[in-house]
């Protein structure tokens, strides 16, 4: 991925970790070291520093934080995401010889490939593309194809923070999946936030779905196996070193 050969066999780490430490990767990789993880957040609401404009964005947090859902800032672009059980995030920090304006939008595509790779070993169809109406929308989110041949559903999305050191360029590629959380209640708690601050965004969880149940949608109404997430995880490793 970048510019570098396969990846290193892919760290999954237990318990959940403060998403801040993505930065310690990003300054490793400055340094020559590749990291490929996948961890999961603790529970909370995740929005970029651009949120700062909003004049009611302390009152907001605050009464996020009393529902049980602390928003933390982050800086790279995009919008309101949220962290905790059922959500897998998938850090990848190497470095580049070139910058994101050569080299940001084959990152994108990388990292959405190893993700359709990964859903299509679990016999889930899926495709990088916009979904209208998603909390956190971009044309390289990763959306599952519903075998009935409705509208396609987004299950990741992914972002990129690029940093400049003396001798090279680093990349943190970052795609947060939907596994087998409330894809509704994750709504809601993104829509509570933002009416708060008075964005006048609303989202549309008829717009996502999980890997539990797009498995559920593949396989004629069969319920997914309680180790989905362990099955993922084993899929996206494996498509991570090829």
């Amino acid at each position: 991925m970048g510019d570098a050969p396969g990846w290193a066999r892919l760290q999954c780490v237990p318990g959940m970790l403060d998403g801040d430490i993505e930065l310690e990767w990003l300054e490793g990789a400055l340094g020559g070291v590749r990291t490929a993880v996948l961890w999961t957040g603790r529970p909370g609401l995740v929005a970029p520093l651009s949120y700062r404009r909003h004049g009611e964005l302390a009152a907001a947090c605050a009464a996020s934080d009393r529902r049980g859902w602390p928003v933390r800032l982050r800086r790279s672009g995009g919008g309101v995401v949220p962290q905790g059980p059922g959500i897998l995030n998938l850090s990848l920090a190497f470095p580049c010889t070139a910058g994101p304006a050569e080299q940001m939008e084959s990152v994108y595509a990388q990292i959405c490939a190893a993700l359709t790779q990964a859903l299509a070993g679990l016999g889930i169809a899926a495709e990088p593309r916009a979904v209208a109406g998603s909390f956190c929308d971009g044309r390289f989110n990763v959306a599952v194809v519903p075998p009935d041949g409705s509208a396609p559903l987004k299950v990741a999305g992914t972002a990129q923070y690029w940093r400049r050191g003396p001798q090279c360029h680093a990349v943190l590629a970052h795609a947060l999946i939907i596994v087998d959380a409330d894809p509704a209640a994750l709504t809601a708690q993104a829509n509570g936030f933002e009416a708060a601050l008075g964005s006048g965004r609303r989202y549309d969880a008829g717009a996502l779905t999980s890997v539990a149940q797009a498995w559920r949608a593949a396989h004629g109404g069969m319920a997914a196996p309680g180790d989905i997430a362990a099955r993922f995880s084993q899929r996206l490793a494996a498509a991570l070193t090829h």
